[in-house]
């Protein structure tokens, strides 16, 4: 689908220049290149668009969004040819040589180079992306429109309204997000019928050791646990006010270790019980504050991650 036609601002500006350099940074030529090729979608013979700079072009889509398609593919070309020298050839292909392009290349090739490469980058100094040795990442889901497309329509689904449907297909997209520098990774996506935990199943594979993951009360569920904190991951979840969290050690910061289960009968039978640690806490001062919230976590030592003032 094209967009309508826009200019960048009047005269060449070096940013717009070296941008190929920044992404090309990001996302090494080669590693591309090899995972393009991995993917089967390399290109067999020369071509005005090869499938790895089609790739470099998908992701400058998302950095001048407000341009028309063949204005960015001018931009990225114009960074190539000051990049490697005047005597580059700069050729920009029309409307229906950039969908061909983008068709050859498909979209499961962009999404290995993807999932291959965009990872956490916080640093030690990043600001709000650790809690003591711990990298803090969320977990978080959104809906986001897309062109109302027969294909679109089919694949993704409009959401229902009390009017009826919405005017465009929504997409519904669930992917862990670095606290710090708000790098979404591990993203998955897939049409607005489907829920967020369904997706979040997949995504909390991409959690490792020594990440701390958070996650609101509507993502909790027995098997998502115990499925994240196999990773190696930890886990400080918030949980619904009607779940069941029986004290049965009170620790020294207020908080207190209980156990999960993945149903009623094997709480009552004592099986399968997971332990966890509640941390329990009220908001003073907010006016439209819940009575009190609740968090479960994997860490149970409380000397290591305390919870000062934590109680009913």
């Amino acid at each position: 689908m094209a967009r309508t036609v826009a200019q960048l601002p009047p005269g060449a500006r070096i940013t717009d220049y070296i941008s190929l350099g920044v992404i090309s940074k990001t996302f090494p030529v080669e590693k591309v290149k090899q995972i393009i090729s991995d993917a089967g979608k390399a290109s067999q013979r020369q071509r005005d668009l090869p499938a790895h700079v089609v790739l470099y072009y998908v992701i400058a889509l998302a950095l001048y969004m407000r341009s028309s398609y063949r204005e960015v593919l001018r931009c990225l070309l114009e960074g190539i040819q000051w990049l490697k020298g005047p005597r580059t050839l700069v050729r920009v292909s029309g409307k229906s040589g950039i969908s061909q392009a983008r068709s050859r290349l498909g979209h499961g090739a962009v999404k290995r180079v993807h999932d291959e490469i965009v990872k956490p980058i916080a640093t030690k100094q990043t600001r709000g992306a650790w809690y003591k040795g711990w990298r803090l990442v969320s977990i978080d889901g959104t809906c986001l429109d897309v062109a109302d497309t027969r294909g679109n329509r089919a694949y993704f689904d409009r959401p229902g309204s009390g009017r009826g449907e919405t005017a465009f297909p929504q997409l519904r997209l669930v992917c862990l997000v670095e606290n710090g520098t708000h790098v979404l990774f591990g993203s998955q996506m897939s049409g607005c019928r489907t829920g967020e935990s369904t997706l979040a199943d997949k995504v909390v594979e991409s959690l490792d050791t020594g990440i701390l993951c958070l996650a609101d009360r509507n993502f909790f569920s027995y098997s998502l646990w115990n499925k994240a904190r196999a990773t190696g991951a930890d886990l400080l979840w918030r949980m619904k006010k009607n779940a069941v969290l029986p004290l049965e050690k009170r620790l020294e910061d207020g908080s207190y270790l209980s156990r999960i289960y993945p149903s009623s009968a094997d709480r009552k039978k004592l099986k399968n019980g997971v332990v966890v640690r509640v941390v329990e806490y009220r908001l003073e001062g907010v006016d439209d504050a819940e009575e009190f919230y609740r968090l479960i976590t994997t860490i149970l030592d409380h000397s290591g991650a305390p919870a000062p003032g934590a109680g009913p």
